[in-house]
């Protein structure tokens, strides 16, 4: 009885899992060439996402925000290693991207409720909702990969740099241009929210 009760858990988790994300559908753009190369160099760097200090007080403000960070995440991501594994992923790649790691987790909660298989309507992938296209145009063109964790984060905050950097640093636009809606204010105002969630003071 037990097991067969274990069993429909495990199917709900697996539908649960598989559900659409609500996300927009970022457009495919004419990129310099210039552009594209730096961004195919960003997505293949083969480095681990393990952060390096020099400041032993960086080094503990860090691991101060990984403790707070999990407590938070504890109920989206019950496994305690792969908690660790995503919110280490996160800090590296935002800020090796010039993000703050508060915002991809906002950004991460509106557009896939933090779950790795999500897929939307429109068929962007993972936990930043990358659109398959880009694996073309900046990867090797293999969107099955959008499903690993560190590569969906690296896409995710390169592509979002990039916006902003195209839109000058204005972070609503970015936001915008993002999620396929620029100009609208619905998901950047979510973003911007649920980026108060995750901001941490030391």
């Amino acid at each position: 009885m037990i097991g067969k009760y274990a069993g429909r858990l495990a199917f709900i988790a697996v539908l649960l899992a598989c559900l659409p994300a609500l996300a927009g559908n970022q457009k495919e753009e004419a990129l310099a060439d210039s552009v594209r190369i730096a961004l195919h160099n960003a997505i293949t760097d083969a480095r681990p996402p393990k952060p390096q200090f020099s400041d032993i007080n960086e080094r503990i403000k860090y691991l101060h925000w990984l403790g707070e960070m999990s407590e938070r995440l504890k109920k989206k991501l019950t496994d305690r290693h792969v908690r660790r594994e995503f919110l280490e992923t996160v800090w590296y790649e935002a800020r090796r991207a010039g993000l703050e790691p508060a915002l991809v987790l906002g950004l991460i909660q509106v557009e896939s409720a933090f779950r790795k298989y999500a897929v939307s309507h429109v068929g962007a992938h993972g936990y930043m909702q990358v659109m398959p296209f880009w694996t073309r145009v900046i990867g090797d063109g293999d969107r099955r990969k959008l499903f690993h964790m560190q590569t969906n984060l690296r896409y995710g905050c390169s592509i979002l740099r990039l916006y902003l950097d195209m839109e000058r640093g204005n972070l609503f636009l970015a936001l915008g241009r993002y999620n396929g809606s620029r100009g609208r204010p619905e998901y950047p105002n979510a973003v911007l929210a649920a980026w108060k969630r995750w901001e941490f003071k030391p």
